[in-house]
């Protein structure tokens, strides 16, 4: 199938509505236009870089860890939660009643990201990968009692009070296994020749455009690519996340995706996405540079802090992962006891690692400045 000549589906009326029925997309893939051509080859040298700074940096799972918590952060942002990084990453004692259940769906999501990941090595990518997960993402927060971990049977929309003024109806649910199976086959098809990075943008637009879930599609669709990516071998790390690129291109993404259902135009979205892979990866590869830089730093730093040095080495180790914490977490982390904690804090206070976020007296917060602020730039 060409790009130039592709339909993505049908309309087909249903009662009081028309549902969009896409067409299948596991078959081959060709293009004529050569601006794809350059954008994919940017894309593929800037995704190796990002790997390559993935192989050789030490302790990587501690940074990949922040990656997951950025990409829970922004993509549950597009969702419209307002949970900050910051606020992400600290326990749910320190978030404000009124703003827990955005925090309960990041958290979510993280642990949905770290067990997908994890299950890669034994479980291949596929339906029930997905399904899995989605029961996570869902578990205890809103969208709770919406089939959790199970592909819808009924109809949804998007956009919209309901089905007759929606912006975009998805297909039939009848209909939702039998593309996601075809999905499915597309990721393993050994058969057809399409390089990865274009199979992972249409399986994007594929799944968005399905939309299997009742609720909790965009959040699943962004994460099936890293998903992609690690279980075809393109990322060693769970590196690449394009939630933050589609977060700050909303209204691009939103419309680049419309531009195929309405106008046929897969051009126009795997541009779009495959600039997005470029920047985000040489952004990550640049976050990396970074936090060794910073690491370095950080390091000759508590040398300097006589017998507190080994605990402060532990902390950094902490603080790497976690870079918002309270004296009870280190308490806890580093086995010490609340005034060697509280001693180790002020100590990182001085040595300018650690400030304090709160501006209370009790339930203090405290947070990595200049590491977060790699994540959120």
């Amino acid at each position: 199938m060409k790009f130039e000549t592709f339909t993505a589906g049908q309309w087909v009326k249903r009662y009081q509505y028309k549902s969009f029925e896409p067409v299948p997309v596991n078959h081959d893939w060709t293009w004529e236009d050569p601006t794809i051509n350059t954008l994919l080859e940017n894309a593929t040298r800037a995704l190796g870089e990002l790997n390559a700074f993935s192989l050789i940096v030490p302790d990587i799972d501690l940074f990949i860890a922040m990656h997951v918590v950025k990409e829970a952060q922004s993509s549950s942002k597009i969702e419209g939660t307002q949970t900050g990084i910051d606020e992400a990453l600290m326990s749910e004692e320190h978030i404000r009643p009124e703003k827990r259940d955005d925090w309960r769906e990041v958290r979510n999501y993280i642990e949905a990201v770290n067990i997908a990941i994890a299950e890669l090595e034994s479980l291949p990518l596929s339906n029930r990968l997905l399904k899995q997960t989605h029961a996570i993402l869902m578990q205890g927060v809103r969208g709770e009692h919406k089939q959790p971990g199970e592909f819808r049977s009924s109809q949804n929309w998007i956009g919209g009070s309901n089905l007759t003024d929606a912006t975009f109806i998805p297909p039939y649910h009848e209909n939702v296994p039998g593309l996601m199976g075809d999905l499915e086959k597309f990721w393993h098809n050994e058969e057809i020749v399409v390089p990865h990075l274009i199979r992972a943008a249409i399986s994007h637009y594929q799944f968005e455009t399905i939309h299997p879930f009742l609720d909790g599609n965009g959040r699943i669709g962004r994460l099936l690519i890293p998903l992609y990516l690690v279980s075809h071998g393109l990322l060693a790390k769970p590196s690449l996340y394009l939630s933050d690129f589609f977060e700050r291109n909303r209204a691009h993404y939103y419309d680049a995706l419309m531009r195929v259902r309405v106008s046929n135009d897969l051009i126009h979205w795997v541009r779009f996405f495959l600039n997005g892979v470029a920047q985000t990866a040489t952004k990550g590869r640049d976050v990396f540079r970074q936090i060794l830089a910073l690491r370095n730093d950080a390091e000759k730093s508590v040398a300097s802090l006589g017998k507190r040095a080994g605990n402060a080495r532990e902390a950094l180790h902490l603080l790497y992962r976690k870079p918002v914490i309270d004296a009870g977490d280190l308490e806890q982390a580093l086995d010490i006891t609340t005034p060697t904690a509280n001693s180790l804090i002020k100590a990182l206070i001085q040595k300018d690692i650690l400030v304090e976020i709160t501006g209370q007296q009790r339930g203090r917060v405290y947070s990595f400045a200049r590491y977060l602020k790699l994540f959120v730039s």
